[in-house]
């Protein structure tokens, strides 16, 4: 799962990417609301944990600028002030739920679960291309019926580039949706080929057809069926 997390408290924010990575999470983290917009219009992530009070542009207003652009991507709100009014706000402009500060990670985790759950729930999990099955709830891999067993990185990079289907995808977006902010382009530069190699080997796209390298840019997976 990708997870975003918004808050320009910087101990906070550490804190709570280093537990979710403990989690197996792909964390990525902003600072404030224009960091976050960016992030969140060339990405795509599972849940974000969304602080209201944040520089250069408020999470209420962030909140209701990724709802109005079609963005459904599940949101918790945070607030360090315990008012009613707030938590209506929220809701109204489509947060899936709000906590206050300060709070129990525990608890975060489990509201965390809870609305992953509702989303899985609320949307076809599975994503099919040609002989290609993938069910991003119980992340497994089917190839013509038949179970492909991928590393946690395979896993993502295959997700992302089916939820891309038929359109090139940067390599660069590639290791930012993968290894998050630990991405270092010099000295990780080649770890998307890698990767791409050995799930066209799991796959069996032995001429990369399916699996299809863009001179200069990255790969793209072909849905031919589209």
């Amino acid at each position: 799962m990708r997870i975003l997390i918004v808050d320009d408290e910087e101990n906070l924010l550490d804190q709570l990417r280093i537990s979710f990575q403990r989690q197996r999470y792909i964390v990525e983290t902003a600072v404030d609301g224009e960091e976050a917009l960016d992030k969140i219009f060339n990405s795509e992530f599972d849940i974000i944990i969304l602080d209201i009070m944040l520089p250069k542009q408020d999470g209420f207003s962030v909140l209701k600028e990724i709802r109005q652009a079609g963005i459904n991507t599940p949101v918790i709100m945070l607030t360090a002030r315990k008012s009613v009014d707030e938590k209506v706000k929220a809701l109204d402009l489509g947060a899936d739920d709000y906590l206050a500060k300060p709070f129990s990670l525990d608890e975060l985790m489990a509201r965390v679960r809870a609305v992953l759950r509702r989303s899985c729930e609320q949307k076809d999990a599975v994503i099919r291309v040609g002989n290609i099955q993938l069910n991003t709830a119980t992340r497994e891999v089917l190839v013509d019926g038949q179970a492909v067993e991928l590393t946690m990185r395979e896993f993502s990079i295959l997700e992302f580039l089916m939820y891309n289907k038929n359109k090139a995808v940067s390599r660069f977006s590639l290791a930012e949706h993968v290894w998050g902010d630990a991405f270092d382009p010099f000295s990780m530069s080649n770890f998307i080929d890698v990767h791409i190699k050995n799930i066209r080997r799991k796959i069996g796209d032995v001429n990369g057809s399916v699996i299809r390298t863009i001179r200069g840019v990255g790969y793209m997976i072909k849905d031919d069926t589209k």
